[in-house]
């Protein structure tokens, strides 16, 4: 069963470290690049302001954002501004979505995100965590994968192996990492075991790592999608 109130609290948390995190940057380190291709650590920074802001859209029962292009060009707009800028954004707009997940609701409810893609609102804080954690690992400022909370870590493989389950380009694909086994892929051709630790099944699952520390038996390591 999952505790949104928990995991609301778990927003928080990763949400104060990203920020004392970053807070030890200059103008200059946030206008360089970040691990993700073709982003600044300002692109990241900005991207994770207006996700709050548009989670907190999903929750009122609005478009999480107006337009695939509304989204993009925000994110170009905000990525330049100075550091000051960046952390009062992210510390202002994340407690709108703190202030948004504290209304009385049915969290029980169906909601729409991007892209025609519907949940539970009780799963919306996890998203946010999902945002918070794995882009503060991309913003390369000595936050790793392997820092994440383990709780986290096999959460978000378990929701990653959901998200792959039946994709006809995945074969049948058993995860094994710290004591535990997930399951994901399509049902056609033969089965493989992906196996290592598992920040680095994360990262594999996540795109953020090639997945040469794992191990895999009974065929090569599968090609994912794009998330």
């Amino acid at each position: 069963m999952i505790d949104h109130v928990h995991d609301l609290a778990s927003v928080r948390e990763a949400t104060d470290r990203l920020l004392t995190a970053a807070a030890k940057l200059d103008d200059a380190a946030v206008a360089a690049p970040s691990r993700l291709p073709g982003w600044t650590r300002g692109h990241v920074l900005a991207h994770l302001s207006r996700n709050a802001d548009a989670l907190v859209n999903v929750l009122q029962g609005r478009p999480m954002y107006v337009s695939a292009e509304a989204r993009d060009a925000d994110i170009e707009r905000d990525a330049p501004r100075p550091l000051a800028v960046q952390l009062d954004d992210v510390r202002e707009s994340a407690a709108r979505f703190r202030a948004q997940g504290e209304v009385p609701a049915d969290w029980g409810r169906t909601v729409e995100l991007r892209n025609g893609v519907t949940d539970q609102a009780l799963r919306v804080p996890f998203r946010r965590l999902v945002e918070v954690e794995l882009h503060h690992v991309d913003l390369g400022i000595g936050y790793e994968l392997e820092d994440l909370p383990a709780e986290f870590t096999g959460r978000e493989i378990a929701f990653l192996a959901d998200r792959f389950t039946g994709h006809p380009t995945v074969p049948p694909t058993r995860l094994l990492a710290a004591g535990q086994e997930w399951r994901t892929g399509g049902d056609a051709g033969a089965g493989v075991t992906v196996s290592g630790p598992a920040a680095d099944l994360l990262g594999w699952l996540a795109g953020r790592r090639d997945g040469a520390a794992l191990e895999v038996t009974g065929g090569a390591l599968p090609a994912l999608p794009p998330l």
